[in-house]
C-alpha cells in the first residue's frame, strides 16, 4: 500500500510541475509593485483573473499532493519503531580466545607455550 501511494505521489508531483510550468505568467511579479500608478491594493492583490482549466488542475493536483504526503508521513511514522543502532552489537558475547596459541597434538605445559624451540626446551612435568 505504501509503495502504491508513493508511486501516485511521484506521478502527481510530475503532473503538478508540468501544469504549473504550462501556465502563463500573471504580470511582472514583484517588479510591477513599485513604479505603477495604480493603488497599493490593486498591485498587491492584483486584478481578478478568469479561472482556467490549468488553474483548477493546479489546485486539485496540489491538494492531492498535500493529502498524499500527510498520509504517507503518518504511515511511515507508525511503521517504524525507535531502536538503537548499537542494540544488536552488545547482545552476543564473543567466544573466548586463548591468550597463547596452542600446538596441535601437544599436551601439558608445552601446549601452552606454542610451536618451535620453546616447546622442546621446557620439560613436561605434568606426568
Amino acid at each position: 500500500m505504501f509503495g502504491f501511494l508513493l508511486t501516485i505521489l511521484v506521478l502527481d508531483g510530475f503532473l503538478l510541475g508540468l501544469v504549473v510550468l504550462m501556465q502563463a505568467g500573471k504580470g511582472d511579479g514583484l517588479a510591477a509593485m513599485g513604479g505603477s500608478g495604480s493603488t497599493m491594493a490593486d498591485s498587491v492583490l492584483g486584478g481578478r483573473q478568469a479561472v482556467t482549466l490549468l488553474t483548477k488542475t493546479t489546485w486539485v493536483t496540489g491538494a492531492i499532493f498535500l493529502g498524499l504526503t500527510l498520509v504517507l508521513s503518518v504511515m511511515s511514522s507508525r511503521a517504524t519503531n525507535a531502536t538503537s543502532v548499537l542494540e544488536g552489537e552488545f547482545n552476543e558475547a564473543p567466544a573466548p580466545q586463548p591468550l597463547l596459541p596452542t600446538v596441535p597434538g601437544a599436551t601439558g605445559a608445552g601446549a601452552a607455550q606454542g610451536a618451535g624451540a620453546g616447546a622442546a626446551a621446557i620439560p613436561d612435568t605434568s606426568k
